[in-house]
Order: C-alpha cells, then structure tokens, then sequence
C-alpha cells in the first residue's frame, strides 16, 4: 500500500487547525480555521478528484473524532458524507476505545507505527492520511510516506503545530504535480525519491 499524507500548510509550515476556531486549541493556538478563507473551486475540484479515489484512510484518534462529530451527520448532498462512510478508516490510538463509533472504522492494535507498516507492506490501494500531525511525525521519522499532497496557504502564522517537527530526518522529496488555486494556494504533489 502507498501512503499519502494530504495537508494544507502555512508558508512557515504550521499545519495546526485549518479547518475551524475550535478544532485544535492545544497550545493556546488561536488561529484556528486559518484556512477557509482560501477555498475555491479549483481546490474543491482538486480535493473532490482525490477523495473519490479508491483506497482508505489512516487517522489518529484525535482526527478521527473530530470527523466523526460533523461528517456523518452532514446530508444537504454534499459528495463527501458518502465517500467518508464508505471508505475504511484505520485508526491509530494510545487510548482505544472499541468499538469505533463510524462505520467501517477499524481500531490499529499495538504500536501504531508498526501497524502501519505492516499494512504498507500489504497489496492495495492508498492509504492517505488527513490530519492527524503525531501521527504523520512518527511516521515521517520511519520514513513510511511514500507521498505528501501539500496545500500550501499564502500565509504566515508564525505559531501552531508544523507539519514537519525539527527533529525529523532531512528525505529526498520530487515534485510530481502542481495547481496554483484562484487564492494564492499551490497543491503540490511530492513523492519520496528512493535513496
């Protein structure tokens, strides 16, 4: 299986609560929701494309939760509720909790980097990865990202959780596509070069 971390950055790199006030205020972080303002229809084109395509997703518990609280429950037609239930979700935790509440939510047993190795050495289709930072640091560290999509905001923060922590390894990236959004947003495709 190929993993897939999909996040949208800040130009500093912070990649902490892009998606509303409230979701991640760890740290006093007060920015939340940093990233609406940038959402267009080439972005939405762009996201809609890669959700539909097969495979599953790897959260942690903290993203999972989160998910779980408003996509369910979400039916005004929107393309994403659908693809959301329907796609298995892997769940990596050090707080498990069974049974997960989503359908087709399974709980990772053990140490949630080796889990995900095993299943990266499986067959199959993606993994991707959305959120879910400690997760993706523990995994970057293991060097088991095979690819990042990063939705990078023309914006400076200067404080938040960044998606790549300073103690991690330094890896070969390629740049394998790229779209610049109507607002200043450039998503970038990355995959790691084999050394």
């Amino acid at each position: 299986m190929k993993i897939v971390v999909t996040s949208s950055v800040t130009l500093d790199g912070v990649a902490q609560a892009p998606g509303r006030p409230d979701e991640d205020p760890r740290g006093g972080f007060s920015h939340g929701g940093w990233a609406l303002p940038y959402s267009d229809h080439i972005m939405g084109a762009v996201m809609g494309r890669r959700m539909t395509e097969e495979g599953s997703l790897l959260l942690g518990r903290r993203t999972y939760e989160d998910l779980f609280g408003y996509w369910p429950e979400q039916n005004d037609g929107n393309p994403f509720t659908e693809v959301l239930n329907r796609t298995h979700k892997y769940v990596a935790s050090r707080t498990p909790s069974q049974p997960l509440p989503w359908v087709n939510s399974t709980l990772l047993d053990g140490d949630a980097v080796e889990a995900v190795a095993g299943l990266r050495a499986q067959p199959g289709p993606t993994l991707g990865v959305i959120g879910s930072l400690d997760l993706v640091r523990q995994l970057a560290r293991r060097d088991l990202i095979d690819e990042y999509v990063l939705l990078t905001h023309p914006l400076v923060l200067g404080t938040g959780s960044r998606l790549f922590a300073e103690d991690d390894a330094s890896r070969p990236l390629r740049l394998t596509d790229s779209v610049t959004t109507t607002t200043g947003v450039v998503i970038a495709t990355y995959q790691r070069e084999t050394r």
